[in-house]
Order: C-alpha cells, then structure tokens, then sequence
C-alpha cells in the first residue's frame, strides 16, 4: 500500500452555466465568501497530507497558476502598511516550490480524458482526484475521511458517495454496496445515470476519488461516449474487475457550485460558519428574506 501524496484537480471546463460571469473569469475562480472554489480544493487536499498538487488546465486558465504563485507587488504593498494578518494568510494558501504542476488538455473531451492528460506527472503512484466544483463542506474533510479509509483497507481504490432521493439517481453515476463496517463498505457495481428501477441503491459518486495509477491504462482503451467524451466512471467498471474499491458516505454536505442554487447555497454555509461574518450576516439575510415576505 503506497501513501496518497498526489492530487489531480480538471480545471478545464468551460463554466457555460455561469455565462456570463466565465467568459473571462475561469468557474473555479468563482468565491465561496472569500475563497476561490479551487483553493477550497486544495485546502481540502493539503489538510488529508497532499504534497503534489496537480492541475489540468485549459486556455484562458492562467489566472489560476498566478493564483498559486507570489504576487510581489501585492506583498510589497501589504508590508508597507503592516497587513501582516493578510501576508501570513496569503504565504499560508501558497503550495511549496515545486509543489504545483500544471499541464493542458487542449480540448474538453470529457474527465476521463482530462485525467489521462495528468498522467505523466503522476506516473505510477495512486492518486486522489478532486472536482473543484464539488465543495464538500465537512470536518474533517472528505478526502481526509477517504484517506482513512484507504488506509484501513489496505489501499485499493476508493469512491466518496452520498444519498440523493430516489427521483434524482438517473442523473448520476451510481454504486452498489456490500460488507458496510461504519459508513464504509465494499463497491460491488457501478451504474452510469440508471433509471430509477434499475438504480441499485441511491448512493451516487460525488466527485472524489482515490485511484490506482493503472486507470490510465484503462482510459487510454476507451471510445469517445456521448459527446464525443471520455468519462471515468466506464474505465473504473473495467478496473474494478481486478482492483478492490471501497466507497465512504462520507459525513458531510456537498454544494454543486457549478449549479447556481448549490454555489449561492455554499456562499451562505460557509457565510454563517464565520467567526467573522456569522452573526452580522444571519442579520443581514433575516432584513432580505423579511424584504421579500420572508420564507
């Protein structure tokens, strides 16, 4: 069993459903409060012991690698007025020397692919992969939950799920589960949007995994699906005929923010959680929501 010190996070997608704020601001630069959704990511990733962080970019994603750079203008300005709170908070966001990598999948054909264009900088360690857009609002967090599991079983592959109603599994990829100790347990099948009647739970795959490094193999023998994209749900059901996979419902609460309700549902969770901003925000939301006839 080899430790996860990987993580691949696809920050290529386009964001069509947040035109027109994404036609020059990438989605994953999009704020939850004040925290760019992709260093909630790494946030998240650096907090389960993450040492490589791993972005799979597209164009007129630049902002993102000079996000994780030094801004020296910046700094310079915030030492000359003795902002030494907001200098420690930027030098702690910041991923090592060398500890950030970034590479291009020039054409978005799905995460399938935007995986394998990780491959040479992962090489043939496992890995965890991470949906920026995906906020997982849990203490501790997921993939440190995930980690845990991993651990615990002896390595393998593992998936993070959660419920949804049973109305909603046709949107999904689904898994089936076996042998639960706690909240996990073994993935016996995984299903690709089933309809209701053939779902065979309602735990759907929520957008963090831990995997081996031979899905690449399994990627690279995969046609173009629908759309002409390269999914990983289908190379995972191929690499679960000779690799275990554990699945978590972990403890926690996902936000979609690339859906509107889930990224404005995130602003207000991580809003009220704030030592800074709780109490004065639940005040203000109270004013909007009694300006609007209340709930």
């Amino acid at each position: 069993m080899r430790p996860i010190k990987k993580a691949v996070f696809p920050v290529a997608g386009l964001g069509t459903r947040f035109l027109p704020a994404t036609k020059a601001l990438p989605k994953e630069m999009l704020t939850v409060v004040d925290r760019p959704v992709i260093q909630l990511a790494v946030d998240e990733a650096r907090e389960a012991g993450i040492e490589h962080f791993v972005f799979v970019t597209g164009r007129n994603k630049g902002v993102i690698e000079d996000h994780f750079d030094k801004q020296f203008e910046l700094e310079a300005t915030l030492r000359k007025r003795g902002k030494s709170a907001e200098l420690d908070m930027l030098e702690q966001d910041l991923p090592g020397a060398g500890q950030a990598s970034f590479t291009r999948q020039q054409e978005p054909l799905g995460l399938g692919h935007a995986v394998w264009c990780a491959r040479e900088l992962v090489g043939s360690e496992p890995f965890a992969l991470l949906l920026p857009d995906m906020v997982m609002h849990a203490r501790p967090g997921c993939l440190k939950q995930m980690i845990d599991v991993y651990n615990a079983r002896g390595g393998g592959n593992v998936i993070a799920v959660e419920e949804v109603a049973w109305d909603q599994v046709n949107r999904y990829g689904v898994v089936a589960a076996s042998d639960w100790k706690g909240n996990a347990f073994t993935i016996d099948a995984m299903v690709e949007k089933p309809p209701r009647q053939h779902a065979p739970s309602n735990l759907i795959i929520s957008g963090r995994y831990i995997l081996q490094p031979e899905i690449f193999a399994e990627i690279a023998k995969q046609e173009p699906g629908t759309g002409g994209e390269i999914q990983i749900t289908d190379a995972m059901i191929r690499l679960m005929a000779r690799q275990n996979f554990w699945g978590i419902k972990y403890q926690g609460t996902t936000y979609d923010c690339g859906d509107k309700i889930g990224f404005l549902s995130a602003n207000v969770a991580f809003a009220l959680e704030r030592p800074d901003l709780g109490a004065d925000f639940r005040a203000a939301l109270k004013r909007i929501l009694d300006s609007h006839g209340g709930l």
